[in-house]
Protein backbone atom coordinates (compact mmCIF):
# COMPACT_ATOMS: atom_id res chain seq x y z
CA UNK A 1 0.00 0.00 0.00
CA UNK A 2 3.15 2.52 0.15
CA UNK A 3 2.08 3.74 -3.43
CA UNK A 4 -1.13 4.73 -2.30
CA UNK A 5 0.35 7.96 0.15
CA UNK A 6 1.66 9.13 -2.81
CA UNK A 7 -1.12 9.58 -4.72
CA UNK A 8 -3.09 12.74 -4.19
CA UNK A 9 -6.51 11.84 -5.10
CA UNK A 10 -7.83 7.86 -4.24
CA UNK A 11 -10.69 6.16 -5.69
CA UNK A 12 -13.49 4.43 -3.73
CA UNK A 13 -11.67 1.18 -4.51
CA UNK A 14 -8.66 2.27 -3.36
CA UNK A 15 -9.83 3.79 -0.28
CA UNK A 16 -11.64 0.90 0.46
CA UNK A 17 -8.93 -1.33 0.36
CA UNK A 18 -6.95 1.03 2.70
CA UNK A 19 -9.66 1.19 5.07
CA UNK A 20 -10.69 -2.74 4.88
CA UNK A 21 -14.12 -2.65 3.98
CA UNK A 22 -16.44 -2.57 0.94
CA UNK A 23 -16.15 -0.39 -1.77
CA UNK A 24 -20.27 0.24 -1.27
CA UNK A 25 -19.54 1.38 2.15
CA UNK A 26 -17.10 3.85 0.86
CA UNK A 27 -19.63 4.98 -1.11
CA UNK A 28 -22.16 5.46 1.81
CA UNK A 29 -19.74 7.45 3.69
CA UNK A 30 -19.09 9.39 0.50
CA UNK A 31 -23.15 10.01 -0.30
CA UNK A 32 -23.78 10.42 3.05
CA UNK A 33 -21.08 13.69 3.59
CA UNK A 34 -18.68 11.94 6.22
CA UNK A 35 -15.93 11.52 3.71
CA UNK A 36 -15.33 14.73 1.87
CA UNK A 37 -14.21 14.32 -1.81
CA UNK A 38 -16.08 14.87 -5.90
CA UNK A 39 -17.57 13.01 -8.39
CA UNK A 40 -15.97 13.21 -11.61
CA UNK A 41 -18.24 15.37 -13.97
CA UNK A 42 -20.70 13.20 -16.28
CA UNK A 43 -20.03 9.90 -14.04
CA UNK A 44 -21.14 8.12 -10.87
CA UNK A 45 -17.51 7.82 -10.19
CA UNK A 46 -15.89 9.60 -6.95
CA UNK A 47 -12.80 10.68 -5.89
CA UNK A 48 -11.32 11.17 -2.44
CA UNK A 49 -8.21 13.28 -2.04
CA UNK A 50 -5.45 11.60 0.30
CA UNK A 51 -5.64 14.70 3.19
CA UNK A 52 -9.09 14.12 3.47
CA UNK A 53 -9.28 10.07 3.74
CA UNK A 54 -6.67 10.84 6.42
CA UNK A 55 -8.97 13.31 8.32
CA UNK A 56 -11.96 11.09 8.36
CA UNK A 57 -9.52 7.94 9.05
CA UNK A 58 -8.12 9.96 12.27
CA UNK A 59 -11.53 11.07 13.13
CA UNK A 60 -13.22 7.72 13.51
CA UNK A 61 -10.34 5.57 14.93
CA UNK A 62 -9.66 3.62 11.60
CA UNK A 63 -5.62 2.52 12.10
CA UNK A 64 -3.39 4.77 9.49
CA UNK A 65 -1.45 1.61 9.10
CA UNK A 66 -3.61 1.08 6.06
CA UNK A 67 -1.90 4.05 4.37
CA UNK A 68 1.73 1.77 4.19
CA UNK A 69 5.14 3.73 4.22
CA UNK A 70 6.73 6.12 2.03
CA UNK A 71 4.93 9.18 3.86
CA UNK A 72 5.95 12.26 2.25
CA UNK A 73 7.95 14.43 4.26
CA UNK A 74 9.50 18.30 3.53
CA UNK A 75 12.42 19.33 5.45
CA UNK A 76 12.73 22.75 5.53
CA UNK A 77 16.56 23.46 6.37
CA UNK A 78 19.53 24.86 5.94
CA UNK A 79 21.70 24.09 2.95
CA UNK A 80 24.28 21.95 4.17
CA UNK A 81 25.43 18.25 5.33
CA UNK A 82 22.93 17.73 8.44
CA UNK A 83 20.00 18.55 6.27
CA UNK A 84 20.99 15.89 3.57
CA UNK A 85 21.93 13.54 6.27
CA UNK A 86 18.85 14.03 7.94
CA UNK A 87 17.21 13.96 4.81
CA UNK A 88 18.54 10.66 4.44
CA UNK A 89 18.15 8.98 7.57
CA UNK A 90 14.63 9.39 6.92
CA UNK A 91 14.31 7.89 3.98
CA UNK A 92 16.52 4.73 4.44
CA UNK A 93 15.81 4.41 8.49
CA UNK A 94 12.38 5.71 7.89
CA UNK A 95 10.74 4.92 4.61
CA UNK A 96 9.71 8.19 4.43
CA UNK A 97 9.54 9.91 0.76
CA UNK A 98 11.46 13.16 1.41
CA UNK A 99 12.13 16.46 -0.27
CA UNK A 100 14.50 19.39 0.90
CA UNK A 101 13.56 22.99 0.47
CA UNK A 102 16.44 25.59 1.43
CA UNK A 103 14.19 28.54 2.63
CA UNK A 104 10.55 29.47 3.34
CA UNK A 105 9.48 30.51 -0.51
CA UNK A 106 11.10 27.53 -2.10
CA UNK A 107 8.99 25.85 1.12
CA UNK A 108 6.01 27.02 -0.22
CA UNK A 109 6.29 25.67 -3.85
CA UNK A 110 7.15 22.20 -2.49
CA UNK A 111 4.04 22.26 -0.18
CA UNK A 112 1.74 22.94 -2.65
CA UNK A 113 3.10 20.75 -5.42
CA UNK A 114 3.93 17.59 -3.03
CA UNK A 115 1.47 18.03 -0.01
CA UNK A 116 3.29 16.02 2.63
CA UNK A 117 1.94 14.54 5.41
CA UNK A 118 4.50 15.80 7.58
CA UNK A 119 6.43 19.36 7.25
CA UNK A 120 10.07 19.61 9.63
CA UNK A 121 10.71 23.31 10.18
CA UNK A 122 14.37 24.42 11.10
CA UNK A 123 12.90 27.30 13.03
CA UNK A 124 16.32 29.27 13.12
CA UNK A 125 16.18 30.14 9.50
CA UNK A 126 16.83 33.70 9.32
CA UNK A 127 13.40 33.59 6.95
CA UNK A 128 11.54 31.91 8.94
CA UNK A 129 8.45 32.76 10.79
CA UNK A 130 7.28 30.09 12.64
CA UNK A 131 3.21 31.69 13.08
CA UNK A 132 3.26 32.61 9.36
CA UNK A 133 4.26 29.20 8.54
CA UNK A 134 1.41 27.82 10.34
CA UNK A 135 -1.50 30.17 9.67
CA UNK A 136 -0.59 29.28 5.79
CA UNK A 137 -0.91 25.58 6.14
CA UNK A 138 -3.87 25.58 8.43
CA UNK A 139 -5.69 28.17 6.24
CA UNK A 140 -5.05 26.12 3.07
CA UNK A 141 -7.83 22.75 2.45
CA UNK A 142 -5.50 21.17 0.76
CA UNK A 143 -2.62 21.00 3.38
CA UNK A 144 -4.82 21.16 6.41
CA UNK A 145 -3.64 17.32 6.99
CA UNK A 146 -0.13 18.17 7.01
CA UNK A 147 1.04 17.56 10.63
CA UNK A 148 4.23 20.42 11.47
CA UNK A 149 7.46 19.59 13.56
CA UNK A 150 10.13 22.53 14.71
CA UNK A 151 13.57 21.61 15.09
CA UNK A 152 16.27 23.75 16.38
CA UNK A 153 18.94 25.05 18.87
CA UNK A 154 17.87 25.62 22.96
CA UNK A 155 13.62 24.64 22.25
CA UNK A 156 13.48 24.57 26.06
CA UNK A 157 10.19 24.27 27.35
CA UNK A 158 9.17 28.07 26.93
CA UNK A 159 10.48 28.14 23.22
CA UNK A 160 8.44 24.79 22.67
CA UNK A 161 5.34 25.55 24.07
CA UNK A 162 5.16 28.66 21.63
CA UNK A 163 5.74 27.10 18.77
CA UNK A 164 3.25 24.59 20.06
CA UNK A 165 0.75 27.58 20.75
CA UNK A 166 1.37 29.21 17.06
CA UNK A 167 0.23 25.64 15.55
CA UNK A 168 2.84 23.22 15.57
CA UNK A 169 2.43 19.96 16.35
CA UNK A 170 5.51 18.72 18.56
CA UNK A 171 8.86 20.21 18.35
CA UNK A 172 12.71 18.38 18.66
CA UNK A 173 15.95 20.47 20.06
CA UNK A 174 19.28 19.65 17.83
CA UNK A 175 21.43 18.40 18.21
CA UNK A 176 19.52 14.80 18.36
CA UNK A 177 19.80 11.55 16.96
CA UNK A 178 17.52 10.46 13.84
CA UNK A 179 15.90 7.68 15.42
CA UNK A 180 14.82 10.60 18.25
CA UNK A 181 12.97 11.90 15.50
CA UNK A 182 11.44 9.16 13.27
CA UNK A 183 9.68 7.83 16.47
CA UNK A 184 8.78 11.54 17.34
CA UNK A 185 7.27 11.54 13.22
CA UNK A 186 5.43 8.42 14.12
CA UNK A 187 3.62 9.48 17.39
CA UNK A 188 2.33 12.72 15.61
CA UNK A 189 1.21 11.09 12.53
CA UNK A 190 -1.10 9.03 14.67
CA UNK A 191 -2.26 12.20 16.31
CA UNK A 192 -5.26 13.73 14.97
CA UNK A 193 -5.13 16.77 13.07
CA UNK A 194 -5.07 20.06 15.13
CA UNK A 195 -7.67 22.72 13.67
Amino acid sequence: MAAKLNKSVLTTGEVAKICHVAPRTVAKWFDHGHLRGYKIPGSKDRRIPTAQLIKFMEANHIPLNGLGGGARVLVLGAEGSFTRALSERLAEDGGYDVKIANSAVEAGFEMQARRPRLFIVDVSLPDVVPAAITRFIRASAELSGTKMVAIGPDLAEGRGAALLQAGFDSFLSTPFEARSLIDLIEHVIAKPVRV
